[in-house]
């Protein structure tokens, strides 16, 4: 059995969506679609339930992703240990997936201009603690997190980047005109947010307990842990999002999002650049870093700027 099916399978469960899967995995959706086929046909078992709007396992799927997710840290953790033996040049970078949506396009422009040639290069999103534990445990060499808490990087090298802003977001079609909004509006509202551990569902548990707030106050909470499940969510005017200002900037200059501040709220959060500095120290390695600096020098951090 490929691999690459199994991970087709179990990330196809953990977006909810074809199309995001392969987006994820840099394939098509056809291929998706073929690979998933294939697991059915192999096993003799439905695995996805497609009826609903987000893709859910069946119970037998949900019995081939759980051992599937075991062979896939098995393959990884014996990629690793070869690695140490014969390290190949190439870079494995690691950071939230709203650094990944806002900031990695422009970053692998520039880097595959400047090495067209580089022969391994392969990227990772994880939740900000994830990608702390994989930096310590050497799996990536390059990482960057979002986050409103402390982590102890003492074993690694780090660099400060701009921060970034965490707001609520909603469609013109609710007619919310208040830049700046007590809780209680807030709350009359569907809020989209995503999965516990992710960058701003941290930072919104963070305010929440400080203004000793309630999530049952909320009209309903719905969780997705797909972005762009949630961002088209509030575009068409289901509700409101806290989230990441650089994932949804393109959609406030153009008008389609407006964005709000909650009397009370926290709304930054920072961003590190972590290095591994166990990891093979080369110069096309410093070419990526700096790539990842420079960025910021490139992109206005102001919505009208």
């Amino acid at each position: 059995m490929k691999s690459e099916y199994l991970r087709t399978l179990v990330e196809s469960i953990a977006t909810g969506s074809f199309s995001k899967a392969a987006e994820n995995l840099y394939i098509s959706q056809s291929a998706v679609s073929r690979r998933i086929k294939f697991l059915e046909e192999q096993y003799g078992y439905s695995l996805i339930d497609r009826r609903g709007q987000v893709l859910t396992a069946t119970e037998a799927g949900q019995i081939v992703i759980a051992k599937a997710e075991k062979m896939l840290r098995l393959e990884n953790d014996l990629m690793n240990d070869l690695r140490v033996l014969s390290p190949k040049p190439g870079i494995i970078f690691c950071c939230t997936p709203s650094f990944g949506i806002s900031y990695l396009p422009e970053i692998m422009k520039d880097f595959m201009l400047l090495k067209p040639d580089m022969p391994e290069l392969k990227f990772f999103f994880e939740m900000p603690d994830k990608v702390v534990d994989g930096m310590r445990k050497g799996l990536y060499q390059v990482g960057v997190i979002e986050h409103n808490e402390d982590y102890d990087l003492a074993e690694l090298e780090t660099f400060e980047l701009p921060g970034d802003d965490v707001v609520v977001v909603s469609s013109p079609q609710l007619a919310i005109t208040e830049e700046e909004m007590p809780f209680e509006r807030l709350a009359c509202f569907d809020l989209y947010i995503r999965k516990e551990g992710c960058c701003s569902s941290k930072l919104l548990d963070y305010n929440m307990k400080k203004l000793g707030r309630d999530y049952a106050e909320f009209s309903r909470v719905i969780y997705y842990d797909d972005l762009h499940l949630i961002i088209s969510s509030v575009l068409e005017g289901y509700g409101l999002a806290f989230i990441s200002l650089s994932v949804v900037k393109k959609f406030v200059k153009e008008g389609a999002l407006r964005t709000h501040r909650v009397t009370g709220f926290e709304h930054a959060y920072k961003r590190t650049l972590i290095v591994n500095n166990a990891s093979a120290s080369t110069r096309v390695l410093g070419y990526f870093i700096e790539g990842i600096k420079g960025v910021f020098n490139k992109i206005p951090s102001k919505i009208d700027a």
